[in-house]
């Protein structure tokens, strides 16, 4: 039975392959492998960019301006590792009834 420590790191990881997807995305776009002319990677990108845009405009705000380097993602795609190591060790002090070392 899942628990929802579980059900969290099972969404954090589905987040965590939607930025890896539109990061990996925006690289082919960026260097004209595909272009946005084709409307199913418009769809994509389109709905790539509602999905991500909230949590990158948060962290946009506070880092300073890199040019055409955006760094928001591999901030994001951090913080979603180290909250998931979190989670994990959460699962695993319930699992085991008792503290677990960090």
């Amino acid at each position: 039975m899942l628990t929802l420590i579980d059900i969290a790191r099972i969404l954090l990881s589905v987040l965590w392959w939607i930025l890896i997807v539109q990061a990996i995305l925006s690289w082919l776009i960026a260097f004209n492998v595909i272009n946005t002319h084709n409307d199913f990677v418009r769809s994509v990108w389109n709905g790539l960019q509602v999905l991500t845009e909230p949590l990158y405009r948060p962290i946009r705000r506070v880092l300073p301006d890199f040019g055409a380097l955006d760094v928001s993602p591999i901030v994001v795609l951090v913080l979603i590792a180290i909250l998931d190591t979190v989670l994990a060790r959460m699962a695993a002090n319930i699992a085991t009834g008792g503290a677990v070392p960090l």
